[in-house]
């Protein structure tokens, strides 16, 4: 499912249920911003772009811009 958000979790759009995309978005948007401390914490002249993060059941990839996060989740076992 695709889901594309503000980076204060609030959702533009999705192609998830209600439940999910609130999830994904509150979730996936508070990982991201940890990572982006991370990266500027290592390089305070460097910034987070994109995070994958894979697991047994799903792969969930976010691309970030100034403005919105788009976050891709799919299942690693039917590619």
């Amino acid at each position: 499912g695709i889901v594309i958000a503000t980076h204060d979790g609030s959702v533009i759009r999705s192609t998830l249920d209600n439940i999910q995309t609130q999830q994904y978005s509150t979730l996936v948007t508070q990982l991201a911003a940890k990572g982006k401390g991370v990266v500027r914490d290592l390089d305070p002249e460097d910034d987070l772009t994109f995070l994958r993060v894979r697991s047994k059941k799903h792969e969930i990839m976010v691309a970030e811009t100034k403005t919105y996060l788009l976050i891709v989740i799919q299942n690693p076992n039917e590619l």
